[in-house]
């Protein structure tokens, strides 16, 4: 087995290295884990998360995992990346949910669970991590830990779970395995891991060809090695013979023939189909239940069992009512487990009806703030990282979420469910700390190629963004670390995009709450507003292309308020893009000169959301997706401006 200290030992250019016995002595000074007391074991079962950052390869290994484990028969027809289960995830090629799944290896089953590697969608991991008993930290063999890594490795560590480093990647040609493992135990030094979580071993390995190997350098055969270590250093599940039933509810999933089903992590007792239970509410209350069915994980199908003991990942059926967090107990004696508590949200917006002329008209069926509001109560039952509060409108409310993409995301399901609304800039959540207002900043890690450092870093200098670290690994390209507040990254991947011409990568997480930065210097360009309602003509659009990008074509149709494109210059202009050529018996002069009008820009959600600015807003329909002002007329528009022109500032 490759130990973490071995690689350690190995000399590399440019990399500082911790010496051994430095090593030890820090380990000497770390605070022991609490010993457990003496309790019997699940030894035939494992209850295991992997964790990573963003496509290092988790659902890859998965699927490599169910495929060698016997789940697949040969030849079965099996769709890539098969946990990834929603559409998004599919076009996306991201994990949005947390999902498990059942393998077993000899005589052991394992319950593995694939999490989210976005920071956004950490509600999920954090619901994920208590239902394992150790993690695989899966890590790229060229890009090492990332913003990402450090977040759900935090969260992990927090629950003191054993870690098994995956090196993943290896065959990768910019591969710098060593460089990584090293840079992977920093990360476990500036988390204050203890001695027993930095003494963990590595395993490398390429999941898309399915294999691993203990020793770097080495190629495996297949995945065996991975799934030894896996039995032998994650711990069986642990419980005590004498003590009552107690289930975690940690997610809820939905069956068209039960109805609400409560994923639960079985921690004491054994639960049986069709028993009596004390559903233990998040409101203190305790209330008799029954378990009308019961399901298990094996590959990726649920299956009816009987009962289910200790550790296992169970499926329960018949309370309709049962949201996250929640205890089901022996009603002889109720024991609740504590209630899952996860980080508070850092960002917000508001959505809102659509209240656009074109409403009702682009294939929506469901407008009414009603409906819009009991898709977010919905919303809210499943996914614990969100709130929803009331705002001035009756029909707004500010959502907040943990990021932009979460919230993105639940507004694109929303959009393909139907749904017609708008959605205002994101702001971020601030907090009041010792009578002063903090906001949140984010750590974010840019590699970039080395013409583009000047570029991004003067972007940055304008965000208030402060380098804490720069890296160049003379491959020509620099990984740069910077802490920005979290409101100067609203919109700054379009721009940063467009600066690296779409080569540069960029990735952030939250890292802590600061005072409030100032005014931050964020979209340099304004917005080309539509002063009437009418079908766009070529005629008018051929002359406004010269002032900045479209978001329309000809024949379009607009509104008054409706952003039809970006203004090169910082102020808006409100321009009229139905005009139409007058036509005359003359023959023009310039009739026989060709004019191109530019295909016109059409920006997803993701982009619509961070391009606008504090007065504007996007009209998300399942047929388009509009720019346009949250005050549509003129006149109240520039009333509105000078209002805010005279407020004062924070």
């Amino acid at each position: 087995m490759a130990s973490h200290f071995g690689v350690l030992g190995r000399s590399r250019a440019n990399v500082q290295s911790t010496p051994r016995s430095s090593v030890l002595e820090l380990l000497s000074h770390t605070t022991p884990t609490t010993l457990r007391t003496q309790m019997t074991t699940q030894d035939k079962l494992r209850n295991i998360a992997i964790i990573a950052h963003v496509d290092h390869g988790k659902t890859t290994l998965v699927d490599a995992m169910l495929w060698q484990t016997g789940t697949f028969r040969k030849g079965q027809d099996v769709a890539e990346r098969v946990m990834d289960s929603m559409d998004l995830e599919k076009e996306k090629g991201i994990t949005i949910l947390a999902k498990n799944t059942a393998v077993t290896y000899g005589e052991t089953k394992l319950n593995i669970v694939d999490t989210p590697g976005h920071a956004d969608f950490g509600g999920e991991v954090e619901r994920a991590l208590t239902m394992v008993d150790g993690a695989l930290l899966l890590v790229d063999a060229s890009e090492g830990p990332l913003p990402q890594t450090r977040f759900v490795l935090r969260k992990a560590l927090e629950r003191k779970l054993p870690i098994i480093l995956v090196v993943n990647k290896v065959d990768r040609p910019d591969a710098r395995i060593a460089e990584v493992v090293d840079e992977v135990y920093e990360l476990f030094m500036d988390l204050d891991a203890d001695s027993e979580q930095i003494d963990f071993p590595i395993v490398y390995t390429n999941a898309k060809d399915g294999w691993a190997a203990l020793e770097e350098g080495a190629e495996g055969e297949d995945l065996k090695p991975l799934l030894e270590l896996m039995l032998e250093r994650i711990p069986a599940p642990r419980y005590d013979e004498g003590t009552p039933l107690q289930a975690h509810v940690t997610n809820l999933d939905a069956s068209p023939y039960v109805g609400r089903l409560a994923i639960c992590r079985v921690h004491q007792g054994t639960i049986r189909s069709g028993q009596q239970i004390a559903w233990c509410r998040a409101d203190g209350s305790v209330q008799r239940a029954a378990v009308s069915e019961l399901y298990v994980t094996q590959g990726l199908e649920r299956v009816v069992a009987e009962e289910a003991g200790p550790g296992e990942i169970i499926a329960v059926a018949g309370i309709e009512e049962v949201t996250i967090g929640e205890t089901l107990a022996d009603p002889a004696d109720p024991r609740p487990l504590p209630v899952i508590t996860v980080d508070e949200p850092s960002l917000s917006v508001v959505i809102g009806i659509n209240t656009s002329p074109l409403a009702g008209t682009q294939g929506g069926d469901k407008l009414t703030a009603r409906q819009i509001l009991s898709r977010l109560d919905a919303e809210l039952v499943g996914n614990v990282s969100l709130r929803v509060k009331e705002t001035e409108r009756p029909d707004a409310w500010e959502v907040q979420g943990r990021g932009e993409l979460q919230l993105v995301v639940l507004l694109e399901i929303m959009r393909r469910e139907g749904y017609e609304l708008t959605a205002g800039q994101p702001q971020v959540v601030t907090r009041e700390i010792e009578g002063k207002t903090h906001e949140p900043v984010e750590r974010l890690a840019i590699d970039v190629p080395e013409e583009h450092v000047g570029d991004v870093t003067q972007m940055l200098a304008g965000r208030k963004g402060r380098m804490e670290q720069m890296v160049n690994h003379s491959t020509g390209w620099v990984r740069m670390e910077y802490l920005v507040p979290a409101r100067g990254l609203i919109g700054f991947r379009t721009e940063f995009l467009t600066v690296t011409r779409g080569s540069g990568l960029m990735h952030h997480v939250f890292d802590r709450w600061e005072p409030w930065a100032g005014e931050l210097r964020t979209r340099q360009t304004g917005s080309l507003v539509a002063d009437r309602r009418g079908q766009t003509a070529g005629y008018s659009l051929m002359s406004l292309q010269d002032r900045g990008r479209l978001f329309v074509g000809s024949g379009e149709e607009v509104y008054e308020g409706m952003i039809v494109g970006e203004n090169s210059r910082s102020e808006d202009l409100d321009v009229n893009p139905t005009k139409a050529k007058q036509q005359t018996n003359m023959r023009a002069a310039s009739a026989d000169v060709l004019e191109r009008l530019a295909p016109p820009v059409r920006l997803s959600l993701e982009a619509s959301v961070e391009f606008v600015r504090e007065d504007e807003c996007v009209e998300i329909t399942p047929e388009a997706i509009r720019l346009r002002k949250v005050e549509l007329d003129k006149i109240k528009r520039l009333k509105s401006s000078m209002q805010r022109a005279k407020a004062p500032a924070r």
